[in-house]
């Protein structure tokens, strides 16, 4: 989901950063390659899977590039005692089960900042991934939310 990114842009355009300086580029293979080769591209980043971010390291490297390339990325949330535990909440579930969580990007690890913050958290989840609707993804009513997952 690349609005952070689009979001980042358009803010450093909007603070006066230089067309150019900042760009989001979505392409297949054939565009990436351009911007690890090209010599006017000084640096790169990018966060998926391993073997593309592999390949993404060692092309950009072999052309002089800066580059930082994520593989298999393992995020976090922190949570402090004063977060809106709705939202929160809700915020988490979204990041750790969307896609079922099968994305590079899923929430794998949530640090809750005090002992009551991190009960309260939990009962919250529980309730909600006790509720998550795992099944067949066809013609289901309610519709499920996640689809059949192989456990080995």
């Amino acid at each position: 989901d690349p609005s952070l990114a689009l979001a980042l842009a358009k803010l450093l355009k909007e603070a006066g950063l230089p067309d150019g300086v900042f760009n989001v580029v979505q392409g297949d293979k054939e565009s990436v390659d351009v911007l690890l080769t090209d010599p006017r591209v000084q640096a790169v980043s990018f966060v998926g899977s391993t073997p593309i971010a592999e390949y993404m390291y060692l092309t950009a490297s072999a052309h002089g590039k800066r580059c930082q390339a994520l593989g298999g990325a393992k995020n976090h949330c922190i949570l402090m005692p004063d977060a809106d535990m709705d939202m929160a909440t809700n915020a988490i579930m979204g990041a750790a089960y969307g896609a079922a969580g099968e994305r590079c990007m899923a929430l794998s690890v949530v640090v809750a900042v005090g002992d009551k913050t991190a009960d309260e958290l939990c009962v919250r989840l529980e309730k909600k991934i006790a509720s998550l609707r795992v099944g067949p993804g066809l013609n289901q009513t309610p519709e499920n939310e996640m689809g059949p997952l192989i456990s080995a």
